[in-house]
């Protein structure tokens, strides 16, 4: 089994923030890949499927951003799994809009999210960096990542969240080379 983790915020006043762009990713690939009813566990949200032929916990924790490792501990240490069987869907600054880059390990970069999963288990994990763009200036980064999506963005946006669903299973085959290139190819940036 993998876990697959979408970081963000919940309520509904946060739905369209540049930061839940992990929780709409783990709503497209929910209805695209036909996952089951939606389950209330490990301080989160969880839909269980299949991605090719793995199985793929989805968990949306609950917690807020900050306390996400809470969240994703729990249910590795539920399923008895490593963070190699982890994948974070997360927004990434450092990149150009509605682009994708998959890396293993590294440093948090100021994410809280991510910080706050490498305290509870380590930098070890996969993480898929879905591109947000940075506003130029670091006083403008708060407001602009916990800002919504431009009406513009909308059309970019669900480009990508349909791309990244329809290239996951290589992801989940662990080719992750092959999954950048082929959401590139489909988003045309290649």
């Amino acid at each position: 089994m993998q876990i697959w983790v979408g970081l963000g915020n919940p309520g509904p006043q946060y739905a369209m923030h540049r930061h839940n762009i992990g929780f709409m990713m783990l709503d497209a690939m929910a209805e695209i890949h036909g996952f089951g009813a939606v389950k209330k566990q490990f301080q989160g949200w969880t839909q269980e499927g299949r991605i090719g032929t793995h199985k793929v916990l989805l968990l949306k924790p609950a917690t807020f951003m900050n306390e996400s490792g809470r969240s994703v501990g729990e249910a590795l240490r539920f399923y008895k799994l490593g963070p190699d069987a982890l994948t974070v869907f997360h927004d990434e600054l450092d990149l150009a809009p509605f682009k994708v880059k998959v890396k293993t390990g590294g440093g948090t970069a100021g994410h809280n999210g991510l910080r706050s999963i490498d305290q509870h288990l380590g930098p070890d994990f996969r993480r898929v960096r879905l591109g947000i763009g940075h506003p130029g200036h670091k006083d403008r980064v708060t407001g602009y990542v916990l800002g919504n999506y431009a009406k513009t963005e909308i059309e970019p946006l669900s480009d990508l969240l349909g791309a990244v669903s329809a290239e996951a299973g290589w992801l989940a085959d662990g080719d992750d080379t092959r999954f950048m290139n082929d959401v590139a190819l489909r988003m045309g940036q290649a």
